[in-house]
C-alpha cells in the first residue's frame, strides 16, 4: 500500500514540474508575439514616410537581398511596390530589414553604384 503512495507522489511531482515548464513556455511565446506586433507596427509607420518615393527595400528572402521600386501603399503588414517595368509586388513587412530612398547625385541623377 505504501508503494502506491510513493508512486502517486512521484507522479504528482513530475506532473507539477511539467506544468510549470509549460507555463513558462506559454508566457515566453506571448511576450514574443507582443514584441513582434510592436516591431511590425513600428516598421509600418516608418515605411509610410516613403510612399511615392523610389526606394531600395532590403529583405531576408529575396534572391539578391534587395528590391527596388516606388512604394505605392503601406498597410496591414505589407508594402505595395511598383518596379521599373510597371509591375506591382506585395512585400510582407515581416521579412523587411531595411528601407532606404534610392541615392541620387547632387544633380538629381540616380547613382549607378550603390555601396552599402
Amino acid at each position: 500500500m505504501k508503494s502506491y503512495y510513493i508512486v502517486f507522489i512521484v507522479f504528482m511531482v513530475v506532473f507539477f514540474l511539467l506544468y510549470q515548464n509549460r507555463k513558462k513556455t506559454v508566457i515566453a511565446a506571448v511576450h514574443h508575439m507582443k514584441k513582434q506586433k510592436k516591431e511590425r507596427l513600428l516598421m509600418e509607420t516608418m515605411a509610410k514616410e516613403f510612399i511615392g518615393k523610389e526606394c531600395i527595400i532590403y529583405t531576408i528572402t529575396s534572391n539578391d537581398g534587395q528590391i527596388t521600386g516606388v512604394i505605392k501603399e503601406v498597410g496591414d503588414g505589407g508594402i505595395l511596390l511598383e518596379d521599373a517595368q510597371g509591375q506591382q509586388q506585395a512585400i510582407n513587412l515581416e521579412y523587411v530589414t531595411r528601407i532606404r530612398e534610392y541615392p541620387r547625385s547632387k544633380k538629381g541623377k540616380k547613382k549607378s553604384v550603390i555601396l552599402d
